[in-house]
């Protein structure tokens, strides 16, 4: 006989004006890191073509919009003649060059992605995602971004050429710092008809980028009418800064577990996740989430998983995502800006519903950490399906809990 249990966990995302430093050190993806690969492929007159590609090694952090912005010192005097797939966001003095002017004079360069829609002939293979770039784990085949660049004034050997140094990298999310550079095996690549194989013509430099200790910083929210629509077209506001619907906790994202029902050998979760950001569609989002039972999580509806197990044989973390073109898109506010899922666990001996065991340690969202104050109680309740009926009061107690997102901003 199988008793329905009601009571719940909110995972509410905040702006928080809470002054807190971050750890460097992901505990959940301790070898997450994005590298970036600079592949000489053709000398020129005065210098090199190059292929630079930035890949995501990180299980369930998305760079998402606006995109990643990327920058270096050069080591001499170098110029960027032309780019294709990316552009610079300023061109520098130039003054001193006549006729054919190089696409960026300056010693430190910063690099943004093309959009999508960007005119074919300008294009190279994943470059124009707007700089979004997908975790490896969720969409691997999404998880690169490259642009090519023809470099001047720049050597013409592999004795006479220097890698650029100081790489930055700048993107929503938390802030990342360059580890020392190397010298690795060359890329291969395809020829235009895709037949034939090419290397790059010399040893490649490769940057890792971690994730450095950040700060959250005071973002406070305006009171918005969810009837006021002209406020969400607004030009004077920016359109990532949330706009978000008037709620009582009034949080751009609510995160809902639910612990749904109580068997004989199984229990089961419903979790809901809410979009309230009127000035955000959510693509492929994700949920990572802390719990000691998912090592018997048995089935999984309408979201695709993955287990990280980060400590090796102890499967307690796992990552959810939408199944593509179903629910991978979390829209925003309004009667289609949800996503929901039931997942079903098998008991096992050591199981118990005492003192909150039932509620997820930790919950991110698309990598956001939510940190979660205890309730004042927990509903005690029985560990297997009851034979007497327990009275309404007990079976309908609902357990609100905040979790307070210290959203992180990049450097």
């Amino acid at each position: 006989m199988a008793s329905p249990l009601a009571f719940s966990l909110l995972a509410f995302l905040v702006f928080s004006s809470l002054a807190s430093i971050a750890e460097a050190y992901d505990s959940l993806d301790p070898n997450g890191n994005i590298t970036i690969k600079w592949d000489i492929i053709q000398w020129t007159p005065d210098g090199y073509v190059a292929v630079v590609t930035m890949y995501n090694y990180q299980q369930y952090r998305h760079i998402q919009s606006p995109g990643w912005n990327l920058g270096w010192t050069w080591a001499k005097k170098e110029v960027i003649w032309s780019m294709v797939g990316a552009q610079t966001t300023e061109q520098g003095d130039c003054s001193k060059f006549k006729g054919n002017i190089p696409h960026c004079c300056k010693k430190t360069p910063t690099i943004v992605d093309l959009l999508p829609g960007t005119p074919y002939n300008m294009q190279i293979a994943n470059c124009c995602k707007g700089g979004v770039i997908s975790s490896w784990v969720q969409d691997p085949a999404n998880a690169a971004s490259s642009f090519q660049l023809s470099a001047g004034l720049a050597g013409t050997s592999k004795k006479t050429v220097r890698a650029p140094k100081n790489f930055t990298l700048r993107a929503p999310g938390p802030g990342y710092t360059c580890g020392p550079a190397k010298d690795v095996s060359p890329s291969t690549f395809l020829t235009s008809d895709g037949r034939r194989k090419t290397h790059a013509l010399s040893k490649d430099m490769e940057h890792y980028l971690y994730i450095l200790p950040v700060s959250c910083t005071e973002d406070p929210y305006m009171l918005y009418s969810p009837y006021l629509a002209y406020a969400v077209n607004d030009p004077s506001k920016s359109s990532y800064a949330p706009l978000v619907q008037c709620t009582s906790h009034m949080c751009p994202i609510r995160v809902h577990w639910h612990v749904k029902l109580n068997y004989k050998d199984y229990w089961r979760v419903k979790i809901a996740i809410t979009n309230f950001n009127y000035r955000m569609n959510y693509t492929q989002w994700n949920l990572v989430i802390q719990h000691p039972n998912f090592d018997n999580l048995t089935q999984l509806f309408s979201f695709n998983y993955r287990s990280i197990a980060p400590y090796g044989d102890i499967n307690d973390t796992a990552m959810l995502w939408g199944v593509k073109y179903y629910n991978d898109l979390l829209m925003e506010a309004g009667p289609y800006g949800n996503a929901q899922s039931e997942l079903l666990f098998r008991k096992e001996p050591s199981f118990t519903f005492e003192k909150g065991w039932a509620f997820p340690r930790r919950v991110y969202f698309n990598g956001d950490n939510c940190v979660m104050p205890p309730p004042d109680a927990y509903p005690w309740l029985p560990n297997s399906s009851p034979r007497l009926r327990f009275p309404s009061f007990v079976l309908m107690v609902v357990l609100w809990a905040a979790l307070a997102l210290s959203l992180i901003h990049h450097l």
